[in-house]
């Protein structure tokens, strides 16, 4: 079975210091960064990649471009409460604190990400916070009750040519995504990288819960994946450049 991987950009440009996407690197120079969902589709139901954030957070934050990602769905003839699959990543913010608008879904974490979020003190402390929405707590609660959340060991394939892949580092316990395409495989690697560059040189982003993790985790997608050029990242702007757009702010990456 092949699929197709789009990119929806659903915020940004952000700009920053180039140390935010290359570990203390470059500091003295600017760089930019978008906020995006993925959607995988095939001879299944689409699967969407992440969640972005519910519009109430990005009032909050004064997110710079956000467009809510039922919109961005919209723009692909999708409509997000009628999504059967959603892959949470990693939940950071940017990435699954808009889960409470894929009400119909089941949604896949790892369970070592979702115990730590939800469980560990230490997810408590300030520079956890920063990065985290209490609201995806209680969202995902409420899909644990409802029995619409799938708790991941692990590698595991979730359908035909669909795989989480753990991968940690950048998180506790980061899943990438692994699609089988006609270009070969492709992983949706979330934030493990923000940048292809990251991969290119084999040097992380900041953000780092646990960086020998975040090393064999690029060693691991790296061996997975059919090219490099098929190893997408969580933030780059040339997802958005330089693919072809077959709507606003959505374009087909493989």
């Amino acid at each position: 079975m092949t699929h197709h991987i789009y990119a929806l950009k659903y915020a940004g440009p952000f700009t920053s210091s180039g140390a935010f996407l290359m570990w203390l690197k470059d500091w003295d120079k600017t760089v930019m960064r978008h906020y995006y969902i993925w959607v995988i589709t095939g001879d299944h139901d689409p699967v969407v990649v992440d969640a972005g954030i519910s519009p109430k957070l990005a009032r909050e934050k004064s997110l710079i471009g956000y467009v809510s990602p039922v919109e961005v769905l919209r723009r692909m003839d999708m409509k997000a409460n009628e999504i059967r699959h959603v892959i949470l990543t990693h939940l950071h913010w940017d990435h699954a604190d808009g889960i409470s608008l894929f009400p119909n879904a089941t949604v896949y974490v790892q369970e070592r990400e979702y115990r730590f979020w939800t469980e560990d003190p230490i997810a408590l402390r300030p520079p956890f916070q920063h990065v985290y929405s209490q609201d995806t707590t209680l969202h995902l609660k409420k899909l644990e009750a409802s029995g619409q959340l799938r708790l991941i060991k692990g590698d595991k394939e979730i359908l035909p040519g669909i795989t989480c892949l753990l991968a940690p580092g950048h998180s506790v316990g980061l899943q990438a995504v692994a699609v089988e395409t006609e270009k070969g495989t492709a992983i949706l690697g979330s934030d493990c990288a923000h940048t292809f560059r990251n991969y290119k040189e084999d040097w992380p982003s900041t953000l780092i819960t646990d960086l020998v993790a975040w090393m064999k985790s690029y060693e691991k997608l790296r061996k997975r994946c059919g090219s490099m050029d098929l190893l997408f990242p969580g933030h780059d702007i040339k997802m958005r450049e330089n693919y072809p757009e077959i709507a606003e702010d959505v374009t087909r990456l493989v």
